[in-house]
């Protein structure tokens, strides 16, 4: 068993609770974990950059002039990539660089990528995050009191607009429902912050499911 400790918002210990590692796959699946991340990443590409082939330019297809003669280097028609103005050769053409993972590999990968968090001390639980109105130096605050200096993904039970807006203008800050939980963006921060309600329904979804 795990002890995770559970902070309020002026960074004093206030609670604490205790994780299986079975919860999270036992041990960390660096492989897996690796795949997940490439998978993320890839799938973040837009792929849309394209040139024009030789067969897209415009311009006719007639030898510009004739082979022997002229005293010139021989050439073909205009749209030739040799020549300015004419189709690239081997251009670039729109493509997919998406990949898929099973469903199970990417919950496996994000209960590693939260296990690698817990055991290297950055995830962090708080008590709650709420706030009668969107506050930036407010949050900025609870970060610093729980010493998050780098990046850090905030993890919450549900979407909360109040808390999103004073976050937004801060850099390298990121807020999640627990229900999009993924490994690549919980690899993509250092620290991954929780709310209490978040981590617990992520400690009692298997309990939930089976309900």
């Amino acid at each position: 068993m795990i002890n995770v400790p559970v902070y309020d918002k002026d960074g004093k210990e206030v609670d604490s609770l205790k994780v299986d590692k079975a919860t999270f796959g036992r041990w960390v699946r660096y492989a897996l974990l690796k795949q997940a991340i490439v998978m993320y990443h890839a799938n973040k590409r837009v792929g849309t950059a394209t040139t024009k082939s030789r067969g897209m330019v415009a311009g006719s297809t007639r030898k510009l002039y004739k082979q022997k003669g002229t005293g010139n280097a021989r050439v073909g028609n205009l749209r030739t990539g040799k020549r300015v103005g004419g189709g690239v050769t081997f251009g670039k053409i729109a493509r997919d660089f998406g990949r898929a993972m099973p469903k199970k590999q990417r919950r496996l990968a994000a209960d590693s990528a939260i296990l690698a968090k817990i055991l290297t001390n950055n995830l962090i639980v708080v008590d709650e995050l709420k706030f009668e109105k969107p506050k930036t130096k407010d949050f900025a605050n609870i970060l610093g009191n729980l010493k998050i200096e780098r990046s850090c993904l905030v993890m919450t039970n549900s979407l909360d607009e109040n808390l999103y807006k004073s976050a937004r203008n801060i850099p390298r800050v990121a807020i999640m429902p627990v229900s999009e939980l993924n490994a690549g963006d919980v690899c993509n921060h250092q620290k991954v912050l929780f709310t209490k309600d978040a981590f617990l329904v992520l400690l009692n979804r298997d309990k939930s499911s089976e309900n």
